[in-house]
């Protein structure tokens, strides 16, 4: 059986889905047509039902669940994992006026914008783009400021631009909770024995990977091009851990507390009462 899936050129996502997308483990008689995206292009692509399985933005799930239910395993969960609010023009968010100061944001349905929203909600002047152009503008001063995500958290200091927050500090001292940033989703007309074959399988991917992780896969290495290796491994250290071989008690509560206060930004559909796990 084949399907679609979308994940990001990101390191954590490539780390993880390398196995299974290249005949390194038994995928159960399962086989995949494999998508890469940004994650807000992804996130996208799912509010339109697409993909069959796709990894998208926790902050996206209330427009998805007509289509899709959360699988366990192949996510983006933790602590200090979350995205960094910078600016070179300022230092100190005291500086930052909201009613005018401009913010550049990764997408509109990506995590980072629902944490800055939670954090921030009374600023106007909002600009999104792909997250890879976001320190450019910032340090080209197109905008005030920025929320980056992925490897540019490893890299901003060094190009001379200043941390305000660290909105996923501020999360974790709000709630309590680990970050739920991305996770991965499948369609929801599939059947159970489907929807838990399809966990398994990524769940195998991930254990050879943190098997053979002493040489990066060649699917990773050649999707992040511009990285050097430390960042690379940098990257998939912060962002795949436990919680993405599956979310537990504790990371299913952090994604249900991270629904509860998305409807300040995105509101859940009137009438909807859906399963969001598979179990």
């Amino acid at each position: 059986m084949k399907l679609s899936i979308g994940i990001s050129p990101c390191p954590n996502d490539t780390f993880i889905f390398d196995a299974m997308l290249h005949g390194k483990i038994d995928t159960e008689g399962l086989s995949f047509d494999v998508r890469l995206e940004d994650v807000e292009t992804l996130n996208r692509l799912a509010i339109t039902g697409v993909l069959d399985i796709t990894k998208v933005s926790y902050g996206a799930l209330p427009r998805l669940f007509p289509h899709y239910r959360v699988l366990d395993a192949g996510g983006a969960l933790g602590k200090g994992v979350g995205p960094l609010f910078i600016s070179k023009k300022f230092s100190d968010l005291s500086q930052l006026n909201p009613e005018t100061t401009s913010i550049v944001l990764p997408g509109s349905y990506t995590t980072a914008h629902l944490l800055f929203h939670l954090a921030h909600p009374a600023f106007k002047h909002k600009i999104f783009l792909p997250f890879d152009q976001i320190e450019e503008a910032v340090l080209k001063g197109d905008v005030d400021a920025g929320v980056i995500i992925h490897e540019n958290r490893f890299t901003y200091q060094e190009k001379g631009l200043n941390k305000l927050e660290d909105l996923g500090d501020t999360w974790e001292q709000n709630t309590g909770f680990p970050i739920p940033l991305g996770g991965i989703i499948a369609k929801r007309h599939f059947d159970t024995s489907l929807l838990k074959k399809i966990n398994r399988v990524i769940v195998k991917s991930l254990s050879y990977a943190f098997q053979h992780k002493e040489q990066l896969p060649s699917f990773v290495l050649e999707h992040a091009q511009t990285m050097q290796p430390e960042v690379m491994q940098q990257h998939i250290d912060l962002y795949v851990n436990e919680y993405s071989l599956g979310l537990g008690s504790n990371g299913r509560a952090a994604v249900w507390k991270l629904l509860e206060l998305s409807s300040s930004l995105h509101p859940v559909p009137q009438n909807s009462n859906f399963e969001v796990f598979v179990d």
